[in-house]
């Protein structure tokens, strides 16, 4: 066949294709085609809330990643409750530096980029687990430039886009200038927040301050060495159960899916080291919104693409599934969903009763604290960006 001219006409997001000589059954749409298209469209317009955690892990911050640890899925369940004024739950997603560290290149400025802003939660707190601290220099005006330069942030003015930086010595240090990072974080409509690691008044004397003010931010200062306090409710044991039987309706695929499978068991363990009740609360945030594992798990997968079951590769599916037909596939695959969003829907009943049972009897005061910090000056930001939390 001889080659035909080709004319490309824009609108949107679509190009039309217009071939001479061709009739025109050829450049046909198939319905479902476009439905995947609009979905597609749907979810990268979807509003979201995206935070990167900058911490200091030079040796005097064991308490401040202790408590980034523990308090992980404090802060994912409060951004969980987050939703427009429509009643639309945002998309979450997560990013992780750390600085400040001897056992980093100097080349970088002692900095490393751990995680990408994502919505992988396991991937955050298996990182988040993973890190140690080493004496080092802390250049905060080089680490928050460098998270904007090297981040997937969106340009969407809709977003809640924000970072926390958190350490212990002046905010002046390092070859990039922090008012030149914040006022970089300003033009692209980042919001830096910063959390001193000591005395208020110190903070404000080393600038932790004034770089949060460049950007309308909140400053705060936290009690790094502080511990997390957990209280046992009537609820967890049940909570812990139900989790168990969550755990069994996640369905592996792909090359890295039973990897997948293991690191989250794995993130289980890492949160019951601090206690059960910190077990429970990742069990609460399993059972939300933010919680997605479409790269790895067939019930998740399916939502975004309903050509994932038929055309995952058998060699990487669980033993039960080895030799089904694309129906029993399906099939297998819907009834998983099903129990999931059963026992999701008991999980957080319950969570709702937990609370309840901790405000009437033992308040917890996480004043001073990292998670407490974060939520409330997310919780401030958020009402610019048309958020409100349940």
């Amino acid at each position: 066949m001889n080659s035909k001219p080709i004319t490309y006409i824009r609108y949107g997001t679509f190009v039309l294709f217009f071939f001479l000589g061709i009739s025109c059954s050829s450049s046909y749409s198939h319905p479902e085609q476009v439905q995947q298209t609009n979905q597609k469209e749907i979810e990268s317009n979807k509003q979201k809330i995206m935070l990167a955690l900058l911490l200091d892990t030079s040796n005097s911050m064991d308490g401040l990643i202790d408590q980034a640890k523990s308090q992980l899925w404090t802060i994912v369940n409060e951004l969980a409750a987050a939703k427009s004024e429509d009643g639309e739950r945002p998309d979450v997603e997560i990013a992780l530096f750390e600085y400040g560290n001897d056992g980093l290149p100097s080349s970088e400025g002692y900095i490393r980029m751990v995680t990408n802003l994502t919505t992988d939660l396991d991937e955050i707190s298996e990182n988040l687990f993973k890190l140690t601290t080493n004496g080092g220099d802390e250049y905060c005006g080089q680490v928050i430039k460098k998270s904007i330069d090297k981040l997937d942030w969106s340009e969407s003015k809709a977003d809640l886009k924000m970072i926390f930086i958190a350490g212990n010595e002046p905010f002046t240090q390092g070859k990039v200038a922090y008012t030149t990072a914040c006022s970089l974080a300003k033009d692209n409509d980042i919001v830096v927040n910063t959390i001193f690691c000591g005395n208020h008044d110190e903070g404000i004397s080393t600038s932790w301050k004034k770089g949060a003010t460049l950007t309308g931010g909140s400053y705060m200062s936290i009690e790094q060495d502080r511990k997390t306090v957990y209280v046992k409710t009537p609820y967890d044991d049940k909570i812990d159960k139900l989790n168990d039987d969550l755990n069994k309706t996640y369905i592996y695929y792909g090359s890295q899916g039973r990897s997948k499978k293991e690191m989250q068991m794995l993130q289980d363990s890492n949160a019951e080291s601090y206690s059960q009740a910190n077990k429970v609360k990742r069990a609460i945030s399993k059972s939300s919104h933010v919680y997605k594992n479409s790269s790895w798990d067939l019930v998740d997968a399916a939502k975004d693409d309903d050509k994932a079951i038929e055309e995952a590769d058998e060699r990487y599916l669980p033993e039960e599934m080895k030799g089904m037909t694309t129906a029993q596939r399906k099939a297998y695959v819907t009834t998983q969903a099903t129990k999931r969003k059963l026992l999701q829907k008991e999980i957080l009943e319950l969570s709702t009763k937990r609370k309840q049972y901790i405000t009437e009897n033992q308040p917890v005061d996480n004043e001073g604290m990292l998670d407490d910090a974060m939520i409330n000056s997310i919780k401030e930001v958020a009402a610019t960006k048309q958020l409100i939390f349940d």
